[in-house]
């Protein structure tokens, strides 16, 4: 009878180098096919933040429209109803829009054409040209970017009147946004920020 001890048997010992290549070869493609996979996946999941935090800012704003807005005829008047909201999107976001479409003709440049009043729309844009419109169901909603005047109060800014259709918030959009129901003829939700 033969020892077939495990460290004696030398059968196949030339075809070692052979298979250690192949599995090598193996675990490259497997680990390429990950990557590949990692980056259509992630696509996904920043598209589910995304949607996840505007669907927050919704409802944030839709619970401050049915009450006081702040009469800004009056110095003095009562704070209207406000909201604060916590964004953190994605490098990936040139800009956030709330009632306005500030690049209609797409080329990325926000200055070079005329801003489209989109009310109860929430636009997200990102650097590869994608854009996506989120509606804000309920009533009409009039956004309108706010100015602190030298008294401390938050007013209607009437710097340029034709881009002040809406609210633009540009890369990066993260951090707190605050918003204020007010009363200038009719309502708006006014930016603090």
């Amino acid at each position: 009878m033969k020892d077939r001890s495990f460290w004696k048997d030398t059968n196949g010992i030339d075809t070692v180098p052979q298979k250690m290549i192949f599995y090598l070869m193996i675990t490259g493609v497997i680990l390429v096919l990950v990557a590949v996979s990692w980056n259509n996946v992630s696509i996904y999941l920043t598209d589910s933040q995304i949607e996840k935090e505007v669907n927050s800012l919704s409802v944030e704003l839709l619970s401050i429209q049915k009450g006081y807005p702040r009469d800004l005829s009056e110095v003095d008047g009562t704070e209207g109803s406000m909201c604060v909201v916590q964004l953190s999107l994605p490098d990936s976001v040139q800009y956030l829009s709330l009632g306005v479409d500030p690049d209609p003709d797409l080329d990325g440049n926000l200055s070079n054409s005329v801003w489209n009043a989109e009310n109860n729309t929430i636009i997200i844009q990102h650097y590869n040209g994608v854009k996506k419109r989120f509606l804000i169901g309920g009533e009409k909603i009039n956004f309108r970017k706010g100015s602190l005047d030298k008294n401390g109060n938050w007013n209607l800014d009437t710097n340029n009147l034709s881009e002040n259709k809406g609210i633009v918030v540009q890369n990066p959009v993260t951090g707190e946004f605050i918003f204020e129901l007010v009363l200038y003829d009719k309502k708006y939700t006014l930016s603090h920020f």
